[in-house]
């Protein structure tokens, strides 16, 4: 068959976006998105050398407040020291703000790093930082850590290797330079919601498995069709996409790793039923099922004004979800193999404003990790005493985001390929931090 008016008139991605994957009823959000001209799938499997195999990224926007949480100033001037109290931890000497008890149990398990900085006071810019590593330029969208390790490694039973809860939670969080193959897959939907269902992972009313099973025997035929006329390495990857799709769908595995329904009550009474702590089961099951990295957010932490009140809202079903998310991923031997982070794009003022809130301050603040390769019951760095500014030991994101990569085997010195042939690093300058890993 000749290359006839029709194939000349739609090509291959518009046939099936008019035609095929309409009649699948197949869309799988942003994670089948067609615009894959740029890079194409890279399966692998970690090195050897890799000490975690997940990551669970739980993002706090806003600027969660290093005083209120995991540096609190009990001996400062109560401008400084804000309305909360202290309580002690399981490490000698150590507090944390008195909203956070339950995590106060679990501090032998983390590393609570006081001395983390950037200089960006923006929440867009300080948010590009803590989702890629890279300080922002106006030349070039660079991938965010979910993307990267998508691209480095691949999925892993039929499963995305990168997945957001409940969707994208920015628009640093995507694939950057890199093909959106590795854009993560949004669910769509929040798993607080009672009546909680990921979209598209279900085949549309009126099509049964054998319907099914045979419109994709036609869209074969098409693809077979269109890749004798077309040579293009985006064809490839668009394969890519539609059979993991097809995967996602036909495989009763990967659909329960979706399905809190699987979950006993009594487990989600301690994660809390609220968005904090079904997120939190969810990043559990899905790593537990295979996905590389989930990245999943909960609250607005931008408190400008009356910080005592929105603290008080917000933190305890962080406190009470998290808490239950290292216990839970320890008790069933998944802590080893996966790298837990807290992170937020900045931390606040250290001291109090007019309205009895705290601004944006980037010149130091707090993050937490736990698990995949991180030493567990340690506090790297300090801020002064009005955690103004890093004591010692300051950790920039360059070297945060190289650390993270070199606990999953990659090196982050590799270069990946942007727009132009041109090469890019994974991180520009980072180094791993010793005193944080095992």
């Amino acid at each position: 068959m000749g290359r006839s008016s029709f194939s000349r008139g739609v090509d291959r991605r518009g046939f099936l976006t008019v035609g095929a994957v309409g009649g699948l009823g197949l869309s799988l959000g942003e994670f089948l998105r067609l615009d894959a001209a740029r890079g194409e799938a890279n399966p692998g499997t970690p090195p050897k050398q890799a000490t975690a195999s997940s990551v669970i990224y739980i993002y706090l926007p806003g600027g969660f407040a290093q005083q209120e949480t995991f540096d609190p100033k009990p001996h400062a001037p109560v401008d400084y020291r804000g309305p909360l109290g202290s309580i002690e931890t399981t490490l000698p000497g150590v507090r944390f703000g008195e909203l956070l008890p339950h995590t106060a149990k679990i501090a032998d398990k983390l590393a609570i790093c006081r001395s983390m900085t950037h200089g960006e006071a923006a929440h867009e810019r300080g948010t590009h930082n803590m989702f890629t590593g890279y300080k922002p330029s106006p030349a070039l969208q660079y991938p965010s850590f979910g993307s990267v390790i998508s691209h480095e490694f691949g999925p892993r039973e039929n499963l995305p290797a990168y997945v957001c809860i409940p969707n994208q939670p920015n628009e640093f969080a995507g694939s950057g330079y890199l093909s959106s193959a590795y854009s993560g897959f949004s669910l769509g939907a929040d798993p607080a919601d009672g009546s909680f269902k990921v979209r598209d992972l279900n085949l549309p009313e009126g099509i049964d498995g054998a319907r099914f099973d045979k419109r994709r025997r036609m869209l074969d035929v098409v693809n077979d069709h269109f890749r004798q006329h077309e040579k293009s390495d985006s064809l490839d990857a668009l394969d890519t996409f539609y059979q993991r799709a097809y995967g996602l769908i036909s495989s009763t595995k990967a659909q329960e790793a979706f399905d809190l329904k699987k979950e006993p009550d009594a487990l989600k009474d301690e994660y809390g039923r609220n968005q904090a702590g079904m997120r939190m089961l969810m990043a559990r099951r899905l790593v537990e099922s295979g996905v590389r990295f989930v990245t999943l957010t909960y609250g607005g932490w931008d408190h400008h004004d009356n910080i005592e009140k929105n603290m008080r809202s917000q933190t305890p079903a962080f406190d009470q979800g998290f808490a239950t998310l290292i216990r839970d991923l320890d008790r069933r031997g998944l802590l080893a193999s996966t790298l837990v982070c807290v992170g937020t794009e900045f931390g606040r003022t250290p001291k109090l404003n007019p309205t009895a809130g705290r601004d944006h301050w980037p010149k130091v603040f707090s993050i937490a990790m736990a698990g995949g390769g991180i030493k567990g019951g340690i506090v790297h760095g300090s801020s002064n005493a009005t955690a103004s500014e890093p004591e010692n030991d300051p950790l920039t994101v360059e070297d945060w985001a190289t650390t993270i990569y070199d606990r999953l085997g990659i090196d982050a010195r590799k270069e990946l390929m942007a727009p132009g042939a041109r090469p890019v690093e994974i991180v520009d300058g980072g180094k791993v931090v010793s005193q944080l890993i095992t």
